[in-house]
């Protein structure tokens, strides 16, 4: 498999002080799978390209082998691994350019902290999402990407393209923010790892991740691939991550509750600008955000069926259950979640807004699992919570909720994709949030939820959230179930 990294800053030759590897030389450097070879197939003063080249041993991945490699018998020794960019030719650049991922130049301490064009190039990558895929996860970093689909034989067409591509990437950036990029993407597109994952590995990936991998938009997708789903160590890393900027927990940490109320979709705030130029009476006055108006329409909701408890299923921070604890109507409520973070936010609101002796609790709970603590309340809300469940998984959480906990009123609220089309910014067929597993339509959110009442004893009513456009209807549609 093979890496190169080509650069036009003058003395190009100064790349050979970045990787810290001289370019009149052939180097080999041993790995406990083969051996990865330095080499510089041109170095001038205008152009220089510096190559990684890894040579892998069958029988030495064999003894090293995890998920990355298959499992039966022949697939240990015959494999694409020697050929095709993976999670081993990470490992082999963590080896290699140890110093250069880390920034460090000590012969020429500027240069590290200089943005210079670069070419890098992976003849062959594994891409499980094709390149559509390295698009999405290379073009926000800055980079213009070529990645062109190697077909499964050149001699007949008609059998189509591989799971390979061909990824040439070039931009303007400090060689150690293109290498780390690097490092954290191959087992990313190639969504495999060829060792045992382990705590360990959040570290690697918040130090590789630094400054580039907190604002990514896909940010939760590579750290699920990077940590091969496993859902502890995904649950830790983007957490570390929200620390990291300083904003609340992603809602991505949390499978399958994973969005803070009201304040998940980005284009919440950019709704609320839209519904308050709508009207030319209302333009003048401040546009009250999505997140407000749906946190106000629910309260409204619960106090109009008489709901005096209340359990927020999936709150996130806690901003819904501060809304209701300053409500005297509200005599006793709860809250779940799965993140350990996200209720510890909760509870620290909780306590700051406690003005009364409201009866009030947050705990751990998931709602694919019956649990006896969801029971006992008049009202149970969950406020964007649907959208982020996988399909396969919503039935388990409507018998969780209608068919187990089953309060008198329950509260649904889930976007409209109808409406998505008023979003300025969002690319057609894009959803809200990087996590929707899917967005309804009013007449899918309509069958869906008829369904569920009709199954399980109860009545539901739909209510707009936000302006009702004629032709596209409410930014947030929602059901107010009845038993």
């Amino acid at each position: 498999m093979l890496l190169t990294i080509t650069t036009t800053a003058k003395p190009a030759t100064d790349l050979g002080f970045l990787l810290h590897k001289h370019p009149d030389k052939v180097q080999p450097f041993p790995q406990s799978f083969g051996t990865a070879h330095v080499l510089y197939p041109e170095a001038g003063e205008d152009r220089c390209t510096a190559a990684l080249l890894l040579e892998i041993d069958p029988v030495r991945l064999v003894r090293t082998r995890g998920r990355g490699t298959p499992d039966f018998s022949l697939g240990q020794y015959v494999n694409d691994r020697p050929y095709a960019a993976s999670s081993l030719l990470a490992s082999a650049m963590a080896n290699v350019f140890r110093s250069a991922l880390r920034g460090r130049c000590d012969a020429r301490p500027e240069l590290a902290a200089v943005a210079i064009p670069l070419e890098i190039t992976l003849p062959a990558l594994p891409c499980r999402g094709g390149p559509d895929l390295a698009e999405e996860l290379f073009a926000p970093l800055g980079w213009q990407v070529e990645a062109e689909s190697v077909p499964l034989d050149p001699g007949f067409p008609e059998w189509g393209d591989s799971r390979y591509v061909t990824l040439t990437l070039r931009g303007t950036l400090r060689l150690a923010d293109a290498l780390n990029q690097i490092y954290v993407l191959l087992p990313v597109l190639d969504h495999a790892k060829h060792y045992w994952m382990s705590s360990e590995e959040v570290d690697k990936l918040i130090r590789a991740g630094e400054g580039w991998l907190a604002g990514h938009p896909a940010r939760t997708r590579i750290v699920r691939r990077y940590l091969a789903n496993r859902r502890g160590l995904v649950r830790s890393a983007l957490g570390r991550l929200a620390e990291a900027e300083d904003a609340p927990e992603d809602a991505l940490d949390r499978d399958p509750i994973d969005e803070e109320p009201g304040t998940g979709d980005p284009l919440d705030e950019a709704a609320g600008r839209i519904e308050g130029e709508v009207e030319g009476e209302q333009a003048a006055a401040p546009p009250v955000p999505l997140a407000e108006r749906r946190i106000a329409t629910v309260l409204e909701v619960l106090r109009q069926e008489g709901a005096a408890s209340v359990i927020d299923l999936g709150c996130g921070s806690g901003k819904l259950l501060a809304r209701l604890l300053a409500d005297p109507f509200f005599t006793r409520i709860a809250g779940t979640d799965v993140s350990h973070r996200a209720l510890a936010m909760a509870r620290r609101t909780l306590e700051r807004s406690r003005t009364r002796a409201t009866e009030w609790a947050v705990f751990q709970g998931a709602l694919t699992y019956a649990d006896e603590r969801f029971r006992g309340y008049d009202a149970a809300v969950l406020m964007e919570v649907v959208e982020h469940v996988d399909p396969p998984r919503l039935p388990a959480v409507e018998r969780v909720v209608f068919g187990d906990a089953r309060p008198r009123v329950v509260v649904v609220t889930t976007p409209n994709v109808e409406h998505n089309v008023r979003y300025e910014g969002l690319a057609p067929g894009a959803m809200r949030h990087p996590d929707h597993r899917f967005e309804w339509t009013r007449a899918e959110f309509r069958a869906w939820a008829d369904r569920v009442a009709r199954t399980h004893g109860y009545a539901v009513r739909h209510v707009p959230v936000g302006d009702d456009d004629p032709e596209v209807g409410p930014p947030t549609q929602m059901g107010v179930f009845t038993r």
